[in-house]
């Protein structure tokens, strides 16, 4: 049965910004202390298909349930919700399980998510054992196994995993590119964490070429932050093909107890298909001018028309850590240098009058929408309050 639900395009505007962006409700919170993080993608390599999917949380880093539910009509329609369990109590612990966005490749939809079993369900431990999955198993690099799936990875030490849903899958040719962050390890086996900040991982790239009817997996050399300037090295990397074999990834950073350190987002180019990455360096304007950004997801999207965007936050004051988490903005990307355009940038949204300092606008997802060419921004106004957490998903769209 097909049930009409509050979408892209029944949905009551609530917003709109100054420069004509609007935002309409995707999916409500269904009660106290719930919040929702909610995003959509198309499921075929044309066409109106598109899949959403709706994860409910009341803590960090810990989703209790998810509701997938698909639309023929580009979203003006959904079918019934369909439930996905992500957590369940296992032999030796709580096994999680969190959703990440789909991709096209070759005509077969191809979909990721990182799963494991905590033995405490402490969200942390999964710094040593998630591992990533698709729809035919883990992903385990060519030559490897499931205890040690990647060159430096090793079941129970420390993981390699998807960041946000922001960290999206990428295709080229034959090949499908998965941004990740590796988690490490010290000589005695122990959480390597040289920067003092919440948790450190380095970044690199999962690259699956199709061959014969199944992908073989293997990994770049892990791009290394400095801890001295980031105390969470580089996480939630995102990445995008510029020109030839160009390819950019901008990462996320953090002052994490050491505030005193300009936070800024951080970025690496390859010259060779994405291989092998240059140092990072700290991501500027395209007039070299330094930016501040909040330790926060953020995404590369190329649009139909060729142009670049990236989304993600930008602040007037250096943050602290993850804070603030607001505004939102999107800007376009040069195309030959791989830097922002401030020229270009547009808020998307931001903190209103009287909303608590704790909104985090970020968790976010964005795609191109096939039929109006519309930039589609999922992104929940996100308030982990003490006395419980709150925060409906919206959908805001973008003229470009």
């Amino acid at each position: 049965m097909t049930v009409t639900r509050r979408n892209l395009f029944a949905a009551p505007l609530l917003w709109q910004s100054e420069g004509g962006i609007t935002r309409t409700l995707h999916r409500a919170s269904p009660g106290p202390g719930v919040a929702v993080w909610s995003f959509a993608y198309y499921t075929e390599a044309k066409g109106t298909r598109l899949r959403s999917v709706e994860q409910r949380l009341s803590r960090s880093d810990t989703i209790d349930v998810a509701y997938t539910s698909d639309s023929a009509d580009n979203g003006r329609t959904w079918g019934e919700p369909v439930k996905v369990i992500t957590g369940e109590r296992r032999g030796g612990g709580m096994w999680r399980k969190h959703l990440r966005a789909g991709v096209v490749h070759q005509g077969k939809l191809l979909e990721f998510w990182n799963e494991g079993l905590l033995p405490t369900d402490d969200p942390l431990e999964g710094l040593r054992r998630w591992s990533i999955f698709s729809q035919n198993g883990p992903l385990i690099g060519e030559g490897f196994t499931a205890d040690h799936p990647w060159p430096g990875v090793y079941q129970g030490k420390n993981a390699a995993v998807l960041g946000d849903q922001a960290c999206t899958p990428v295709v080229d040719g034959k090949r499908v590119l998965l941004p990740v962050e590796v988690t490490l390890f010290d000589e005695q086996g122990k959480l390597y964490n040289p920067g003092g900040g919440y948790t450190y991982s380095d970044a690199a790239i999962a690259i699956g070429t199709l061959s014969d009817g199944r992908y073989r997996w293997h990994m770049t050399k892990p791009l290394k932050g400095d801890p001295a300037r980031s105390t969470r090295g580089l996480v939630e990397p995102t990445i995008i093909k510029l020109a030839g074999k160009r390819w950019l990834m901008v990462l996320r950073g953090s002052n994490d107890r050491k505030p005193a350190l300009p936070s800024y987002r951080w970025y690496s180019l390859s010259e060779d298909d994405g291989e092998t990455w240059s140092e990072a360096k700290p991501w500027t304007y395209s007039t070299g001018e330094p930016f501040f950004s909040p330790s926060a997801c953020s995404q590369l999207l190329k649009h139909s028309s060729g142009r670049i965007y990236w989304l993600g936050n930008i602040t007037k004051e250096n943050p602290r850590g993850n804070r603030p988490r607001y505004p939102f903005w999107i800007g376009e990307v040069d195309r030959a240098t791989g830097l922002l355009q401030q020229e270009s940038l547009r808020k998307a949204d931001d903190r209103q009058p009287g909303e608590d300092e704790v909104l985090m606008l970020s968790n976010f997802y964005a795609r191109e929408d096939r039929v109006t060419k519309e930039i589609v921004l999922h992104m929940s106004r996100l308030f982990p309050l003490a006395s419980g957490w709150k925060g409906d998903a919206f959908d805001y769209r973008i003229r470009v």
